[in-house]
């Protein structure tokens, strides 16, 4: 009886060993995985990080282009209102041109038949 009690004593002791061996390896394997997770959130959190400075570079950017673009937009319709008065003065031009010449053209008309009526009086 004593050699089973020894046993039985023997066989709960290595049970117990085994099982705290299990626990102290449970609590490894979990600091491991927390590690593990702490260390994996810890990189996407610089990648999120890094994509949140950049996603403000781009906002910025992308004021600075469409105040840029507006104030292109503007100076493109001034030039675009000076281009189109420069042609109204060189139409105005050309139809003053034009009235001149009808002017001496009637001048020239007026002048030749004066000239003929002088000519054709006795004197």
């Amino acid at each position: 009886v004593a050699m089973l009690s020894r046993l039985l004593r023997e066989h709960q002791a290595r049970q117990s060993e085994r099982r705290e061996l299990q626990e102290r390896r449970r609590r490894d394997a979990i600091a491991a995985a927390t590690r593990l997770t702490e260390a994996l959130v810890d990189h996407l959190n610089v990648g999120v990080a890094q994509a949140y400075v950049n996603q403000r570079k781009l906002d910025h950017e992308v004021k600075t282009l469409q105040v840029q673009a507006a104030q292109f937009a503007k100076q493109t319709g001034h030039w675009i209102s000076m281009v189109e008065n420069f042609n109204q003065a060189l139409k105005e031009i050309g139809d003053v041109e034009n009235w001149a010449r009808s002017i001496e053209l009637d001048m020239r008309t007026i002048a030749t038949a004066l000239e003929f009526l002088y000519k054709g009086q006795p004197q």
